[in-house]
């Protein structure tokens, strides 16, 4: 079984670039490169990844294209790329058409307006996306997921990935709405699931496997093992556990699940899903 990181980041940290990152989360205030992560990636048996966008320019995008052409490990990048702008949305995608590492799109709609995704110059970069191969990230907050469903109804040609089971409220232990929109969302055949970023909505100091486990059901049975995906959401997960601990979790969770079913989970959906080499 080939285990593959869904989703990580990468970046060269300045207080400017990276505002979000507040005292709380001292830790992340350094650089985070590849041969950090590929130091994490070998403790933990992780043989590829996917890096993601965390700045929402074309200039981090052709930088993580760079160093994914560098790094083996690296087998694909999900960037950002001005979506709702017609004209300048043409122009990235004629640019990045030779990238053969990226493998999707990405907009942190979780800093959005709530009516983001219902914005119709949106949903016209989307339906530009047609025809391209790439899968677009749909990075959002519990209360945005009814958006969601509707903006991916009107979209039924395009692959979506669900990142960070669309961040529950773990650390209040709150299932409802959550639950319920998650198990309608996962009726779109069109739609897979990041199993990732889960610790970072728990409490920090205090979460256990144990609080976790109720929201890995739901999205277990909601999707199917075939259509989920680990992701380690590296390094923003360390302000609350380590990359190995992570996957140590995960591994204790699905070890109940088939060999064949543990093999997707793990890695086979994220190579087909995201077309990694």
């Amino acid at each position: 079984m080939e285990r593959i990181d869904a989703h990580h980041h990468v970046w060269r940290y300045t207080p400017e670039e990276y505002g979000w990152i507040n005292d709380a989360m001292h830790i992340l205030r350094r650089d985070f490169l590849p041969e950090n992560l590929t130091a994490e990636m070998r403790a933990a048996g992780v043989r590829g990844a996917v890096a993601v966008q965390a700045r929402q320019t074309m200039e981090e995008t052709r930088w993580l294209l760079d160093l994914a052409d560098g790094c083996e490990a690296i087998r694909g990048v999900v960037g950002w790329a001005p979506i709702s702008s017609t004209k300048e949305f043409a122009v990235a995608m004629e640019e990045l058409a030779g990238r053969t590492k990226l493998k999707g799109l990405r907009h942190i709609v979780q800093g959005e307006p709530d009516d983001f995704l219902l914005r119709e110059d949106f949903n016209r970069g989307i339906r530009a996306m047609g025809g391209s191969g790439l899968v677009y990230d749909l990075l959002v907050y519990e209360r945005q997921l009814p958006q969601a469903i509707e903006f991916v109804d009107r979209h039924p040609e395009q692959e979506f990935v669900l990142d960070h089971i669309a961040k529950p409220l773990i650390r209040e232990g709150v299932m409802e709405p959550w639950a319920s929109l998650i198990r309608d969302f996962a009726k779109r055949q069109n739609v897979w699931c990041k199993v990732s970023g889960m610790v970072t909505e728990a409490d920090w100091a205090t979460w256990t496997a144990k609080s976790l486990q109720p929201y890995l059901d739901v999205v277990a049975e909601a999707f199917g093992p075939r259509r989920l995906m680990v992701g380690s959401d590296w390094p923003v997960c360390l302000v609350a556990c380590g990359y190995r601990q992570w996957f140590d979790v995960l591994d204790e969770y699905f070890s109940g699940f088939s060999k064949s079913e543990r093999e997707a989970v793990f890695g086979l959906t994220t190579k087909q899903v995201y077309r990694l080499e």
